[in-house]
């Protein structure tokens, strides 16, 4: 599990110091963080709903 800490201006940090945003996943409708600010025109997932989404690895 992911350890969050509050940053000066009250933002989420992670673990590595990345400023955490929050999102609703597009598939459950979860309330969830990612390390990027989202935009409106693209779908965030949730960790469970990202690995349904995420495109096959090919080796």
């Amino acid at each position: 599990m992911e350890e969050k800490k509050k940053g000066r201006e009250g933002q989420e940090k992670d673990r590595f110091g990345r400023t955490m945003h929050r999102a609703t996943c597009a598939d459950c409708g979860k309330e969830t963080t990612v390390p990027f600010k989202p935009s409106e025109d693209r779908p965030v997932y949730c960790r469970e709903c990202y690995q349904k989404h995420r495109p096959k690895r090919s080796f």
